[in-house]
């Protein structure tokens, strides 16, 4: 009789604990669970962790001694050794980090003149978080003057987690031979394709290289091949003010084509849409910018990538210099290789000119709005191909052609030109203006009769340059998530959102490489709403700080119903989730039930590591969270360029 209470006892607390957990868990596609950790190898592991530890603050979050103290708490927490002989590369991460301790302990830092092989680090602004870098820096480089900088972006490696990626820069040298120059390699948050805080990564490895070594800022190279090929592409097209020449080696340029998509199987029209943040060919003309060069095997699947880029400068009356490999699969052969660096070496031999006479910029959303001496400041509509080429004549003036674009400033191409014109004659699109020689940048607004004045845009909400959405944008600079201070009073509501907050902290850590920053509603600091984008969970009856702003959003709660202008729906079983300029604080955003919208089933290839919601949408909570998304879509779409709702598509 007792074994039989025990057994129906044990049967209560196990149907408990399924209630408790409503929705199936989603499993993780990267990185790929590790082998088994035997107890004697994790208990001393985590001893010098916590020996490690003890260090005081200044040292113990050094970021230069930080990775090596993550890269193995990462390996523990998240299961990331694939080998028995991983058990020592976290061992010989934890000796240097000793040693590098040992030396601050002392007030040196012999690893920030060291030479060959140097691994360091950053704190990034998104998350606070420690990221790794690798360096090759030549023996023979003279550092007490500007240098080049080769920025090397790394393949696809499930794997390569922070331990995996440290270790290895730590001993293989990548696969270019530079002489002239530090090479950079990134971790790029170890395997999304160079995108959301991935290309934040890249961007901030770049800044933190400048801070510690005399880079040439006119010198700078973005490389790379594979899932680095695709970044290349991406981001050297979409920042192209920032390179002097770019090189893509295999990867990917686009979305639809790679993954040979038919119409019958594309996602939702602003899916579609948003295919245009990443995809390269619409952003082929800032690469006439700089030097360019391809390479792909002969035999090489990847080769489509370079041959996408090569009809897009095509169809803008361009040649893309394209070196193939002679019979060659997913790699270089020698002499492409010693074409390419030649390439690339005449490139930053010229520097990068800040003021050309010509100058091209196109792109369909204001998040990449720079071109040397153009800046895009508006859009008649984002997502939309984007254009401005412009034509300094030091004789005459500058001439103009736009296309879908609402504003823009100009900055004078050189020093003392006005002066010497007394004023400069501008001719944009169809409009004749003269420019006083006291204006040494000007800003440059179109009416709605397609007339161009000098003049900005009226004050008042309006997208612009960081504060554009889509809603995966709040995640690639500096946000804060906050959860609800009580129940809503809805369980089916609570239910999805705790499974939400927890799905994303795991997948922070596990894909994103962080700690999800996160605090309750009821926690919140005057400091935490100025300086960051805030991630709102739950609803007004939950968060008090979404209660706080709720009547101030255009898509928000009326009653028993959540509603987006004339459209309503039960709020019994819809959320709605958006990107929206934050009502206390406008510099920045709110975002409310949303992390990244990309999930686990399109992990398995980082061309499909895009958004997958616009600017707003309600979500069915019928339809339970998995891989693909977070619930059933049954509305979704952009704000208009003042962030207003569009009228409700029929579609």
């Amino acid at each position: 009789m007792k074994a039989i209470l025990l057994q129906v006892c044990a049967l209560a607390v196990a149907l408990t604990f399924l209630q408790a957990e409503p929705f199936e868990p989603i499993p993780r596609k990267i990185p790929p669970l590790g082998i088994e950790i035997p107890d004697e190898i994790k208990k001393r592991l985590e001893e010098r962790l916590q020996a490690n530890a003890s260090s005081p603050d200044s040292i113990r979050l050094n970021p230069d001694v930080a990775i090596f103290r993550k890269a193995v708490r990462f390996a523990l927490h998240n299961g990331e050794f694939y080998d028995k002989k991983h058990f020592a590369t976290a061992d010989k991460l934890l000796d240097e980090g000793a040693r590098r301790i040992s030396s601050l302990q002392e007030g040196k830092t012999p690893w920030k003149q060291a030479k060959g092989l140097v691994v360091r680090g950053f704190r990034s602004r998104i998350d606070d978080s420690v990221q790794p870098y690798g360096l090759e820096i030549p023996q023979g480089l003279e550092l007490n003057q500007p240098v080049p900088l080769y920025v090397w972006l790394h393949g696809r490696g499930d794997k390569v987690t922070d331990l995996h990626f440290v270790e290895q820069r730590m001993t293989k040298p990548g696969k270019f031979a530079i002489e002239d120059g530090i090479v950079l390699h990134p971790f790029g948050r170890q395997c999304i394709g160079y995108k959301s805080a991935g290309e934040t990564d890249v961007l901030e490895a770049i800044e933190a290289v400048k801070k510690e070594y005399r880079i040439d800022e006119g010198r700078i190279a973005l490389m790379g091949f594979s899932m680095g090929g695709a970044g290349a592409w991406h981001m050297g097209a979409r920042h192209a003010n920032k390179w002097t020449v770019v090189h893509a080696g295999a990867g990917f340029a686009e979305t639809a084509l790679y993954n040979r998509l038919t119409k019958e199987k594309y996602p939702p029209w602003y899916e579609q849409k948003l295919w245009g943040l990443h995809d390269a060919p619409g952003y082929a003309r800032n690469l006439f910018n700089l030097g360019v060069i391809a390479y792909s095997g002969e035999v090489d699947k990847q080769k489509q990538a370079a041959d996408v880029m090569a009809r897009a400068f095509a169809a803008e009356g361009r040649d893309l210099q394209h070196v193939i490999g002679p019979k060659m699969g997913h790699k270089y052969d020698p002499a492409s290789q010693a074409k390419i660096l030649t390439f690339v070496r005449k490139e930053l031999s010229k520097g990068r000119n800040q003021f050309p006479d010509e100058v091209s910029l196109q792109t369909p959303t204001l998040k990449h709005n720079r071109m040397r001496w153009i800046y895009l400041t508006g859009l008649r509509e984002h997502w939309k191909d984007s254009r401005i080429d412009a034509t300094f004549h030091p004789q005459e003036g500058i001439t103009i052609k736009t296309r879908n674009v609402s504003s823009l400033i100009l900055t004078n191409p050189y020093v003392g030109c006005c002066s010497r014109l007394h004023g400069f004659n501008l001719q944009i699109d169809d409009s004749n203006l003269k420019v006083p020689d006291s204006k040494l940048s000007i800003a440059l607004i179109r009416s709605e009769f397609d007339a161009w004045s000098i003049g900005s845009p009226a004050p008042g909400l309006r997208k612009k340059h960081n504060l554009q959405g889509p809603i995966d944008d709040a995640f690639l600079s500096r946000f804060l998530v906050v959860t609800p201070d009580k129940s809503s009073g809805n369980k089916r509501i609570d239910d999805w959102v705790s499974f939400e907050i927890a799905h994303l902290k795991k997948r922070w850590r596990e894909l994103f490489r962080g700690d999800l920053p996160v605090k309750k509603a009821s926690e919140m600091t005057t400091a935490d709403r100025d300086n960051r984008h805030l991630v709102l969970w739950g609803t007004p009856n939950s968060n008090s700080l979404i209660a706080e702003i709720a009547d101030q959003l255009p898509v928000t709660w009326k009653g028993d119903q959540v509603v987006a202008g004339k459209q309503s729906f039960s709020a019994e079983k819809h959320l709605p989730v958006l990107i929206y300029p934050n009502p206390l604080n406008p510099g920045k955003y709110v975002v409310l039930n949303s992390g990244p919208t990309f999930r686990e089933a399109h992990d398995r290839t980082n061309s499909l590591q895009n958004p997958k919601l616009p600017d707003w949408a309600i979500l069915d909570l019928s339809q339970a969270p998995d891989a693909e998304a977070a619930g059933k879509v049954v509305a979704a779409d952009f704000f208009d360029e003042r962030w207003r709702l569009k009228p409700a598509r029929s579609n």
